[in-house]
């Protein structure tokens, strides 16, 4: 009897899975409510983010091949009920924390700040959405705010409406942000004061091209932060390092090129908690797909 062989998709999708369960059982503290621990809900949870579909695909059992499927799977009610437990809430924060995902802070290394918008039909009842800048004209939904360093993973992210302002989400970032000694990179939009003065407490320094260029600075006062930034983008070094932003550009169009990618928002995925769940789980398998691309993933 002729097989048809596995498509190279299907086999990339079983081989991140397995990467992701691996990962989930090496984190999860044995806790049960139930019948299912934690780190079966997250494990299912995952098959289904990874495939694109949604949670009721994935607790039906002709949507898994025998070898993968787990001997009983929870009934879409229990997976929408222990979602938003703390246990498996822990255990997702943990998978997205791995040291072989998030790396570290690399000296060498900028840091880069931007957003990506995250477009959901304008017709939608979603009361949490907004209306707000998107990439070319103004578009409907959520936006993911995402600082990143030398890891796969952002080292600080968060998910809003698409009208809340990117100053203010990196505000709360950069004050996540470990003491360092490096450069952060941003466009215009960051062009501000206070900005400047929280990444410098920080131990670094923000690099990002003028709102008003061509125009004088005024005699409001000015962060010596940001005049030391302005005046480093005047030099070759400087711009040299600034070019390295576009790397944040490509990382954000690394998350929709391949399988199981971060594509508009299905119609399931609606309200911020919804939404930044399967947000966090997207980051996680791209931080997967790349670390599998480039070198093995050990996993104690």
């Amino acid at each position: 009897m002729h097989l048809k062989p596995l498509s190279r998709s299907i086999v990339m999708e079983r081989e991140r899975w397995l990467i992701l369960y691996r990962l989930v059982l090496s984190l999860d503290r044995g806790e049960t409510r139930g019948v299912f621990t934690a780190a079966v809900i997250v494990s299912v949870f995952f098959w289904g983010v990874i495939w694109d579909r949604p949670i009721a695909w994935a607790c039906r059992r002709a949507n898994w091949p025998v070898d993968l499927r787990p001997r009983r799977l929870p009934s879409q009610s229990t997976m929408s009920r222990r979602l938003k437990t703390p246990a498996v809430a822990q255990l997702m924060q943990a998978v997205g924390a791995h040291p072989a995902l998030c790396g570290h802070v690399a000296s060498d290394q900028p840091l880069i700040i931007d957003a990506k918008p995250l477009p959901i039909g304008g017709h939608s009842k979603d009361p949490e959405s907004r209306w707000g800048q998107g990439v070319r004209s103004l578009s409907k939904g959520y936006k993911l705010y995402a600082l990143w360093g030398a890891g796969t993973m952002p080292l600080c992210w968060r998910v809003a409406a698409a009208n809340i302002s990117e100053q203010a989400m990196a505000e709360q970032m950069i004050a996540e942000l470990p003491q360092g000694d490096g450069y952060l990179l941003g466009d215009k939009l960051y062009d501000i004061n206070k900005l400047y003065d929280l990444a410098a407490q920080r131990g670094y320094q923000l690099l990002a091209e003028r709102k008003r260029p061509g125009t004088a600075l005024g005699h409001c006062r000015h962060s010596p932060a940001r005049l030391r930034g302005l005046a480093l983008l005047q030099t070759e070094a400087g711009r040299t390092l600034y070019q390295q932003r576009g790397d944040i550009e490509r990382r954000f169009s690394g998350l929709t090129c391949f399988g199981g990618r971060l594509s508009p928002l299905p119609a399931w995925v609606r309200r911020q908690p919804r939404v930044q769940r399967w947000l966090h789980a997207k980051l996680i398998v791209n931080a997967i797909r790349q670390l599998l691309l480039n070198q093995p993933l050990a996993v104690a």
